[in-house]
């Protein structure tokens, strides 16, 4: 697997695995039924990094995007999204993408990284950012509607770079 700077094209292979986990609506609080150019607009979004992960075929197995969670005077503050494509899952993608992102984020410059909502049934994700160094700061409860499990709480964690 590589990791590497997405480019407008990497969008056609990115969009399959965002359209399914923005439609499942377990893990992002995204809008359903966005149209790929809508989507497209809020994954590169202006002034964040998109990188992908990739097999040895160039097949893109997940993505993610960072960059400045707040302006001004909050920008030495990072953010970042993370997703995989639902095929390579338990492979190590997540893991790579948050490695590869932490480590570039404090190339960067950045003092520390802050993931505003963390979906608190999404246990994988959790341990994985525990795993990494981040910690659970709050929880909004019951600011996420799980398809599944009703009003669930939504955490914010972070971690110095």
């Amino acid at each position: 697997m590589q990791i590497r700077t997405a480019t407008d094209a990497d969008w056609a292979g990115i969009w399959p695995f965002y359209r399914g986990i923005a439609e499942a609506g377990e893990t992002y609080a995204l809008p359903p039924r966005r149209t790929a150019d809508e989507a497209c607009g809020d994954w590169f979004t202006p002034g964040h990094a998109v990188v992908v992960a990739v097999d040895d075929g160039g097949a893109i197995l997940g993505s993610a995007h960072f960059g400045p969670n707040r302006p001004g005077r909050g920008s030495h503050v990072s953010t970042a999204s993370f997703m995989v494509a639902p095929e390579a899952s338990g492979q190590g993608v997540g893991r790579a993408l948050g490695e590869y992102v932490v480590a570039a984020a404090a190339d960067a410059g950045f003092h520390s990284m802050q993931f505003n909502a963390v979906v608190e049934t999404n246990v994988r994700a959790v341990a994985l950012w525990q795993s990494l160094g981040f910690e659970i700061i709050g929880t909004v409860p019951e600011a996420f509607e799980h398809p599944a499990q009703g009003l669930v709480g939504l955490h914010v964690m972070y971690r110095r770079l």
